[in-house]
């Protein structure tokens, strides 16, 4: 949800940052996840976060501080609707998880109070 988040922030960025002398617009960033091999908690964990490699959308503004000689200023690979899509599947995910999770511990209560019976 954070990276989702500082895209969805940094969706008009034109200057994450300066090499060169040139203004350097804001990447996608993009979390890649492996299965988590722990005994105990199965699932999946964060590996790494690495930025979007497809292109920036050039955008012609001449007006712009960033514009470069032709007047295009390179605008982000963020794309708004895409990053909506994977907060609410996130926020999903976490819901799903917590019913789980609040399932069996009722269920784990249920045992406890049988055995007491």
């Amino acid at each position: 949800m954070d990276v989702i988040s500082s895209n969805i922030a940094n969706a008009e960025t034109t200057r994450a940052s300066v090499t060169n002398g040139e203004a350097v617009p804001y990447k996608r960033k993009m979390v890649v996840l492996e299965p988590n091999k722990t005994s105990f908690n199965k699932g999946v964990r964060v590996s790494e976060i690495r930025e979007d490699q497809s292109p920036l959308k050039p955008v012609y503004d001449p007006s712009h501080p960033d514009a470069n000689a032709e007047g295009y200023v390179y605008m982000p690979n963020v794309d708004i609707a895409k990053e909506m899509v994977d907060m609410i599947s996130a926020s999903r995910s976490y819901e799903a998880n917590v019913t789980a999770l609040n399932s069996t511990k009722a269920m784990i209560s249920k045992a406890l109070e049988i055995g007491r019976s």
